[in-house]
């Protein structure tokens, strides 16, 4: 027996989330859906794979995450578009699957796998649950299925889940023959099943836990039910996928991989071991112990600080075109990603009014900082994102996903750019913005935006304070960057989160140029 997956579609439900990645990819809790499937089954068990869209990236991630499992994948020519079905792109495995086989849509997670092997079968759940407006249906007559409807239809026993066991392949396979050969549409499985049922019997299986990832309203079901207290913002071209012994980080620009993995290189101990490389991902190891973000205390923000001052904070002598690298990265950089950010929400820079305040518009803020007191720092050792959901605590400290370069540099970069991220972190943390504990009200009398903070973030920032003063270091250069990395982070995600970035940073720029 096999099992084949079909991860050759688009994903085009999903929206955004799948411009840059493939739909089995999409992270459910700490793994990509495709995971769950996988893991499911005994690893001499081989999984037949059709690939397509960002088919390369299904390949490299099967292979570096499951290196002792057998998988065979089939290239689908015609994955979208004119030609394209579910059923071709089955059909292309045909060669691999002169056997009987599971079949599974690679957006259909079960929890309660079935391994009654003595009959064809379809995977069934229960009517009461779901709309069957958007799902395939099946009728029954006793143990047996009688036909599998269209979306909508009103007569139906369960609804099917895209799980199938083909036990009577031959047959399979004909019947694919004769759908191909009438059907010019959107084809798939179920066609082919429903001219099985004409010859041979076609038991079902109910299964009690089943998740839908295909669109995005069942998605974010799947990631309530399959929740994970880690705390992630989605980014559309990056992922972060945990296992028991490492962890995998998927960028879709391969010059963002090859950079993190030569700043492994030069950080050290100080982040976990590189296991593996791919082009499109790399791995490491699963380090032991909790994120600071979620015990973090007065002693263990104090502790950390000196941490960081003897072992990260390294100067460098270097000092050749660095005050132009830090100009790009915090002014050029700046402008790019608004000018982004003003097209994806169909605004014009402007003056508001915010927290009844008049400010004027962005460029006109950002024409009035002092560029030389700005740029003209020393080059350090960096982390380039340093919150405290990227450090692992466990009596010392580990740092994760460190910036690949600044402004293109991988060896040099800006102490108080870390300094400012840090202090970012303390007003703005993921565990605060993915319970949505800000607002953002805009009426005909302004914009109002805030974001509800921690006591214990409060108390450690009041010790980050305590930690730039007592090292001379420029807390209105640490406040004024704060601003601009909410400016420049808003572009990088949804909304309304982005537009709330951006009117609190903007709130915050202003206040904080008119104090220098």
């Amino acid at each position: 027996m096999k099992v084949l997956i079909t991860t050759s579609g688009t994903g085009s439900r999903l929206g955004d989330l799948t411009n840059y990645t493939n739909k089995s990819l999409v992270r459910i809790g700490k793994k990509p859906a495709i995971s769950y499937i996988i893991e499911q089954y005994d690893e001499d068990i081989e999984f037949v794979i059709t690939i397509g869209h960002k088919g390369n990236l299904v390949v490299e991630f099967l292979e570096m995450t499951y290196p002792n499992r057998k998988f065979t994948f089939v290239e689908v020519d015609k994955y979208e578009g004119e030609g394209s079905s579910l059923a071709y792109s089955i059909s292309k495995a045909e060669k691999e699957l002169q056997c009987p086989f599971i079949y599974q849509a690679c957006d259909t997670i079960v929890l309660d796998k079935k391994d009654k092997l003595d009959n064809n079968w379809c995977g069934v759940y229960r009517k009461d649950h779901v709309d069957n407006s958007l799902y395939r249906t099946i009728k029954i007559n006793g143990s047996n299925v009688c036909s599998i409807n269209n979306k909508g239809d009103i007569n139906f026993d369960f609804i099917y889940i895209g799980v199938s066991f083909i036990k009577d392949y031959n047959l399979f396979w004909e019947s694919m023959k004769l759908v191909l050969n009438e059907n010019s549409g959107d084809s798939s499985d179920c066609d082919v099943i429903n001219k099985m049922i004409k010859r041979n019997n076609f038991k079902y299986q109910i299964y009690d836990k089943w998740l839908d990832i295909g669109n995005t309203q069942s998605l974010t079901k799947a990631r309530e039910e399959i929740y994970d207290s880690f705390q992630l913002l989605d980014k559309i071209d990056e992922s972060l996928y945990i296992f028991d012994e490492f962890v995998i980080k998927f960028f879709n620009d391969e010059k963002i991989i090859k950079n993190r993995v030569e700043r492994a290189k030069i950080l050290g101990d100080l982040v976990p071991k590189i296991l593996d490389v791919k082009n499109n991902f790399y791995k490491y190891e699963y380090v032991k112990g909790d994120l600071l973000s979620e015990n973090i205390n007065n002693i263990k923000i104090e502790k950390f600080l000196i941490w960081l001052k003897n072992n990260l904070w390294k100067t460098i002598e270097n000092n050749d075109d660095f005050y132009d690298i830090c100009k790009n990265f915090y002014i050029d950089k700046t402008h790019k990603r608004l000018q982004q950010l003003f097209k994806i929400l169909n605004i014009t820079d402007q003056e508001d009014i915010i927290n009844g305040i008049k400010i004027p518009p962005i460029k006109d803020l950002l024409s009035l900082i002092d560029i030389d007191w700005l740029c003209n720092v020393k080059p350090y050792n960096f982390h380039g994102d340093l919150i405290l959901d990227n450090v692992i605590f466990n009596g010392d400290f580990k740092l994760l996903d460190w910036r690949q370069d600044f402004g293109g540099d991988i060896k040099r970069g800006d102490i108080y750019y870390d300094l400012a991220k840090l202090n970012h972190n303390f007003i703005l943390n993921h565990h605060l913005i993915n319970k949505k504990y800000y607002n953002l009200d805009i009426d005909e009398n302004g914009i109002r935006c805030d974001i509800l903070r921690s006591n214990m973030l409060c108390e450690c920032q009041d010790i980050f304070y305590e930690f730039v003063k007592n090292n001379r270091f420029d807390l209105a250069k640490i406040k004024l960057l704060t601003s601009i990395i909410w400016l420049n982070m808003s572009p990088l995600h949804d909304y309304p989160l982005n537009k709330f970035l951006y009117y609190f940073g903007k709130y915050n720029l202003y206040k904080n140029i008119k104090i220098m």
